[in-house]
């Protein structure tokens, strides 16, 4: 216990006059000394280059090969986007790492824009990286945006998302990742945009602006519309990466006019039959986004530009048992905390992916069906003490016609 006479060594106050006097061997420090003593710690220690102004360690970063070889584990196939969205992460937050030096070089943000069908994989490639980096992450909806002013949600609402999502973290928030689901849905409507007012379309194009490229926005904390009296978040979006994917349903036949504009002469005819015209998404250019209906400044904004292809039987086929979480997997994961062994027919899962390929609806069509199957077992085997439950081809086909998927 301290004495009467002792002192801190820093201040000079005596025990009498602080709560708590820490001895050491030849002195003494108060709580107050040792707390200034602590930031001061972490004031310089936040200078030293491991260390970026956003608190954010690269040097535990993933490499580009790293974050593609995770992304295997829970993603079939889609190779080029893969490599595609790992470099631009990877880019993305070792450039919000970087030490702030005088050679005058200053890394602009990449964000990401994704085109591909429905059920491809776009959603969960976003999701699975930002578990990997664990930053704070959010999913939006680009068709629920209006213009502000107008019945629907202003831009600022993803920001309230992703502030809920990071436990009211302003600087977790300030490096998180949003995705922009549907950003083909907020087209521009007409090539003459005065024929009338697109306030769902291209008006939200041009309120996502401000955003894309990075300002600070008043954010309301709890969502919802702004108003005078509302107390708000004062968020930077410089650091936030945004990806956005969309299906662009007939943006093939925007490729397709591209590319043959552009034959003249004998070679240019040659060049033309070398076009797989069985999967034209691969020639997809900016300019092709431009001729959708997205305004140049926004595709400026989207530098990084990647397709994913529509999945064939085979991808389909390994989605249903090899990714992690695999929808096989996630079943037998359901049943097993009842105590019951499920276990599939190779015959049954091949039925699965046959019924896939003819909906056209890619991974989520998959979904479909396995839920479909899964209901009945679901509701009646939990309370039948039942064991082990196999499902055979004939219990699929009567289960998939029961719930009228048949054609």
């Amino acid at each position: 216990m301290a004495k009467k006479q002792d002192k801190c060594s820093f201040c000079g106050r005596s025990s009498s006059e602080v709560r708590l006097l820490i001895s050491g061997i030849d002195g003494f420090i108060c709580e107050d000394c040792a707390a200034q003593a602590y930031q001061i710690v972490q004031e310089n220690f936040n200078k030293t280059p491991e260390k970026s102004s956003t608190g954010f360690d690269w040097k535990h970063l993933p490499k580009p090969t790293e974050i593609k070889a995770y992304l295997d584990q829970y993603v079939i196939g889609q190779d080029d986007a893969k490599r595609y969205l790992s470099v631009a992460v990877y880019n993305h937050y070792k450039r919000i790492s970087q030490v702030v030096t005088d050679d005058g070089v200053e890394i602009e943000k990449s964000n990401v824009i994704m085109v591909g069908p429905t059920g491809t994989g776009k959603t969960l490639m976003a999701r699975t990286i930002a578990n990997l980096l664990k930053v704070p992450f959010t999913i939006v909806d680009a068709t629920v945006f209006t213009e502000a002013g107008y019945v629907g949600e202003d831009v600022e609402s993803i920001l309230s998302r992703l502030l809920q999502v990071a436990d009211f973290d302003v600087q977790a928030t300030q490096r998180g990742i949003v995705f922009i689901d549907e950003i083909d849905k907020i087209a521009r409507k007409t090539d003459n945009p005065s024929i009338t007012r697109d306030v769902s379309g291209e008006g939200v194009q041009q309120g996502l602006l401000k955003l894309l490229e990075g300002s600070i926005v008043n954010v309301p904390p709890k969502g919802g519309r702004k108003h005078p009296d509302q107390d708000y978040e004062h968020i930077d979006t410089h650091n936030i990466l945004f990806i956005c994917g969309g299906a662009f349903d007939g943006i093939e036949r925007k490729i397709a006019q591209r590319l043959n504009t552009h034959v003249v002469g004998y070679n240019s005819i040659q060049n033309v039959a070398h076009i797989d015209r069985s999967n034209l998404m691969k020639y997809i250019q900016p300019q092709d986004l431009k001729s959708f209906g997205l305004i140049p400044e926004i595709i400026g904004r989207l530098p990084v530009l990647t397709y994913l292809d529509a999945l064939d039987r085979k991808a389909l086929r390994a989605i249903l048992t090899e990714p992690k979480n695999s929808l096989i997997r996630q079943q037998q994961k359901l049943f097993g905390m009842d105590g019951i062994a499920l276990a599939f027919d190779e015959e049954a899962l091949e039925y699965i992916v046959d019924k896939a390929v003819e909906f056209k609806l890619g991974a989520r069509g998959l979904r479909s069906i396995v839920e479909s199957i899964m209901i009945t077992p679901q509701y009646e085997l939990p309370a039948s003490g039942t064991k082990t439950f196999r499902v055979t081809l004939d219990y699929a086909k009567q289960q998939v016609e029961k719930a009228s998927f048949a054609a």
